[in-house]
């Protein structure tokens, strides 16, 4: 089952159950899936494409987080907080920051990056293989 299904079952699921605040928020993510399917037409969307999704949602979550606490909106950012929360329930697990460090360093060995220049080949390799896992 793909993780676009799942979405969609946990939906149903949300809908029966009457669970308001995690049928908005994967409803949400839903019209964020299908805003990336018309983008990528005519690929199909992958997990990976779904996964990149929910990582941007959550990014913009945490942003908000941080305006309303700003703001004094406790209420507000309580909300986006539990949105968070449901949003990385779809993500894969996250690495370890040792796992990071490694995968940077092999990833630096492999580009033989020595300078500031590299950062940006390094990054790319990094991201390309941590896919969602890492921020």
């Amino acid at each position: 089952m793909s993780l676009k299904d799942k979405i969609m079952d946990d939906i149903k699921t949300a809908m029966k159950e009457k669970d308001t605040a995690r049928l908005e928020t994967l409803r949400f993510l839903h019209s964020a899936i299908k805003n990336k399917e018309i983008e990528i037409r005519p690929s199909a969307v992958t997990d990976a494409d779904v996964i990149q999704v929910i990582v941007k949602s959550v990014k913009q979550r945490k942003e908000s987080v941080d305006q309303y606490q700003k703001a004094n909106r406790q209420d507000l950012a309580d909300k986006e907080t539990s949105e968070i929360k449901i949003l990385e329930t779809y993500m894969p697990k996250q690495m370890t920051e040792e796992e990071i460090k490694s995968t940077v360093l092999s990833a630096i060995k492999a580009l033989n990056a020595t300078s500031m220049k590299d950062m940006g080949a390094v990054m790319k390799e990094v991201t390309a293989k941590t896919q969602g896992r890492a921020d």
